[in-house]
This record gives structure tokens, sequence and C-alpha cells, in this order.
């Protein structure tokens, strides 16, 4: 096993089990129900060599189905799950004692499986009888796609299934019946997340006290990266932080902080047990926000709250998306930066030059919850299908809503200095768009909020015990109190 497998096992060593036996013996049992018949192979991850074999990625991070349904935090594990026989069982190799002298004692296979409510484990070479068996009695083998290239390797070593195929050959019965599971969190899953959140909390009113003139991106997203490792597990996806806030995933850089720039911050923490938050805050590096900024700002504000007010069981998210939309159009047409008839305006995409995402996506074990799955299987289904246009291609969730989901609400407007040239020399959406004023905010970067966001009886609301400041008073109230 890598050098690092089991110093990570260690740390998890009183927290393997997240939730009671009980818990993943009724997610097994409803998922057999769901999949009616075959052989459900679910295969756990295997540590990850950062630049060399014997120097894993830390910590080790679990397959979020394989943790939704066993439970179990340990690498180099699968769960096999006989439906026709109803026989669950835990495959994978004891520890040898060279690792024991390294990391400690780590519970056996067969202990991690009593601690899930599965009464069988075995050896990992028992895998390979395991599906030639079902292979020569013509039983369905189920499998979700794969996203790591030694379980590529692995699951064409046991099937014969060549990796370029996996994805098509992955089951659609599954992959339908953890959807159906997952999108609806349990009350200790809403826990969980609201924990993350917490931490999130802190992460982004660290940086509103870090920010200044004179300080680097990269200081500022260490010190926010940071406390998600000190209080959880780790970051829920590498910290987003830049002045250059118009770059959607702008890595945080040696850049020095300037008076009078924005900074956006997006980042989010994923607790012990590998449930993520997400949001994100713009700050003005000065600590108070320009007029220009200012009047952007609000229209991101009314927007992110619009959906807040539409979001509710039953709703199509793509309609709240386009609600957005429609509020964002008619306020950048009161500044002057839009022009015509909204609905046309909406037809032909054109406020996708400033909104060029989705509104939200689905959150839960990853912070982009089962898009390992496919998105158009998490986020869309039979009644409404994914759309080609820019902008709303890129929208991850568009699904009616349920009680008990968790999704983000993230508008936000850029202007986006290459994006702004390519539509102004093409003359796309010119009829919509007055591309002179634009001109003049190449240089204003891009501005961004988000929440977390469960959806209720009748509404919805954010996550997290206290909400990030977020308004533009509340905002510069912060800063001036809390900077160092």
């Amino acid at each position: 096993m890598p050098i690092f497998s089991y110093l990570c096992v260690q740390m998890f060593l009183k927290l393997i089990i997240m939730f009671s036996k009980e818990t993943y013996i009724r997610r097994r049992t409803e998922l057999k129900k769901l999949v009616q018949s075959g052989v459900i192979v679910i295969f756990g991850n295997n540590e990850s060599p950062c630049n060399f074999p014997n120097n894993g990625y830390y910590p080790f991070r679990q397959d979020s189905s394989f943790l939704y349904y066993f439970g179990v935090q340990r690498d180099g594990l699968v769960g096999v799950i006989d439906i026709d026989n109803n026989v669950d069982t835990l495959v994978g190799d004891d520890i040898d004692i060279e690792d024991i002298v390294w990391y400690g004692s780590v519970d056996s296979v067969k202990d991690l499986a009593a601690q899930v409510g599965i009464e069988h484990s075995a050896p990992m070479k028992h895998l390979k009888t395991v599906c030639h068996d079902a292979i020569k009695q013509k039983r369905k083998i189920h499998f979700l796609p794969p996203y790591r290239h030694d379980i590529k390797l692995q699951i064409f070593d046991l099937l014969g299934i060549h990796p370029n195929q996996q994805k098509d050959a992955a089951s659609m019965q599954l992959i339908n019946a953890v959807v159906k599971m997952r999108s609806v969190k349990e009350d200790q899953e809403i826990e969980e997340i609201e924990k993350a959140c917490e931490i999130g909390y802190l992460m982004h009113t660290t940086a509103m006290k870090l920010i200044r003139p004179g300080v680097t991106e990269k200081y500022i997203a260490g010190q926010v990266s940071g406390i998600a490792g000190s209080y959880g597990a780790m970051v829920s996806f590498p910290t987003i932080f830049s002045q250059h806030g118009e770059i959607m995933h702008g890595n945080p850089s040696m850049a020095i902080l300037e008076e009078g720039r924005l900074a956006l911050c997006d980042c989010g923490a994923e607790t012990i047990n590998n449930y993520c938050s997400d949001n994100t805050r713009t700050m003005p590096v000065s600590g108070k926000f320009t007029q220009r900024q200012l009047e952007i700002y609000t229209i991101v504000e009314a927007c992110h709250d619009h959906a807040l007010e539409l979001s509710k069981p039953g709703v199509k998210y793509y309609d709240v998306h386009m609600g957005v939309c429609r509020m964002m159009t008619d306020r950048l047409k009161e500044l002057g930066l839009m022009k015509g008839n909204t609905d046309d305006a909406l037809a032909a995409g054109a406020h996708a030059l400033f909104l060029p995402h989705g509104l939200g996506h689905m959150m839960g074990m990853d912070v982009h919850d089962m898009e390992a799955l496919d998105q158009k299987y998490v986020g869309y289904d039979n009644e409404i299908q994914p759309s080609k246009q820019f902008g709303t291609a890129a929208l991850r969730m568009a699904r009616r809503l349920e009680k008990g989901f968790v999704v983000t609400d993230e508008p936000g407007i850029y202007f986006i200095p290459d994006l702004i040239d390519d539509w102004k020399a093409k003359g796309h959406c010119k009829d919509f768009l007055n591309f002179d004023l634009i001109e003049t905010y190449k240089d204003f970067g891009g501005i961004r909020l988000e929440d977390d966001v469960l959806i209720t009886n009748n509404g919805c609301r954010i996550l997290g015990k206290d909400i990030i400041p977020y308004h533009p008073k509340d905002v510069e109230e912060y800063m001036a109190k809390h900077r160092a």
C-alpha cells in the first residue's frame, strides 16, 4: 500500500463509520429494491500518488457512492451486493505487518464489514470469482461510471470491457437508483452539510479579515484553505481566490491585491465525514465598494435573493435560473448595458455574455453532487434535458425541486474581455447589447454570490448557522470592524 495510505486511516480510526450501521443496511436494502436483480459492484477508491508511488495525496478521499452505501473510509475496498441471493460482501485485503509498524493497527476487513451491518467479507482475489460466476450465469453486473484510471483497469480485468466503453456500459438501473436515493438528503446528512457550512463561514470571514491592498492572493487562499483542513477533512474543491473574478475558476496567484479592485472568493469545506459546503463572496479590496461596483453588485444581490423567493418543491430549477436571468437582463437594461425586448434577449442568449454559467448544482458528499454519474442524470430527467445554448448549456441543475434537495444559488455578472471582443467582432446579439458601454467595463472583473440552499416543505432556506455577510453594507461593516 502507498506509504501515506494508513496515516489517513489512522486519522479516521475512531470515525470510520459516519452513521449507524442501520443506516447502511437500510440504504442497501432500498438499492436492491430499485435495481431488482443481478450483482451490484461499487468500487471504493485506491490511494492516489501525488508525485511518486509512496507519496499519496492527503487526506485519502473515498468514493462518495461507496461511502453512501458502505460507509468505510479505508482504501482498497469494493462493495458487492448480490441482489438475487440477498448477500452483501465487503471485499478487500487486510493490511500487512509492515504497514502496521509504520501506522499502527487498523480494523480487519471483517470487522469493518460488521460495523456497517455486513456479515460477509472476502479478499480482493474473490472479486474475480464473483464476476466470473455472474457472467457464466448470465446475470447482470451493475457498476457505476468509473472516473479513475486504476478502477477502469480493474473493471477491464474483471469484465473485459475496454476503458473507452465503460461509461456506456455502466448500469443505467444503478445510476438511476443512486441518483434517486442520494438526491433527497436525510436529516443526518443535512446536519453534516450544516457543519460544512459552519466551516465555510469561518473560511469566508477569514478572507474578509485578511483582504487589504498589498497582500497576495496566494496568501489569503492558503489561510482560507487551512481552515478547512483544521476543522474538517479538507477543502471541498481547490479554493478560488482572485482579483480576476471574471475568470470562473481563477486560481490564486502571487498577484498583490490592489486598491479599487474586487476580490472573488469561492471556497468550501468538506467535513470529517465528507459532506461539502460551497459559498462565494465578492469583496472590495479597499473595504468599500465604488459606485460602479455597487451598481453591479446590487444586481447580483437581487438575483441571489430572487432565487430564494422562487425555489420550492415542484418548481423546475431551470425556471428559477431563467427568472434570475430575466431580472438580471432588466436591471442591466436600466444601466444601459443591455437593450431591446427582454424576452427576445433571453431567447437569443444575450444575457450569457454576463452570466455564462448556470444558477447552481446539487450539493452533498460531492461539491457537485454525483457529477461522476453524469450531470444529465443528476440535474436533468425525462421532463427536461440540457440546452445547447451558450451559458444555459452550463446549467448543471434544471429538474423539479423536491423537499430535501440541497442546491447552490450562485448568480454572477462577469465582464470577460475576450468574450466581449469575440461577440462584438461577430456582432453576436448586437440588438441586445450596448458594446460601446460594455467596453468601458473590461477592467471590472466579476461578481458572484453563492449559498447552499435546502428545499423545505414550502420554500427553501440557506444552510449554515450563520449566513456569511453578503449585503453590501454588511460586507463593508464586517470588513471595517474585523480587518487586522
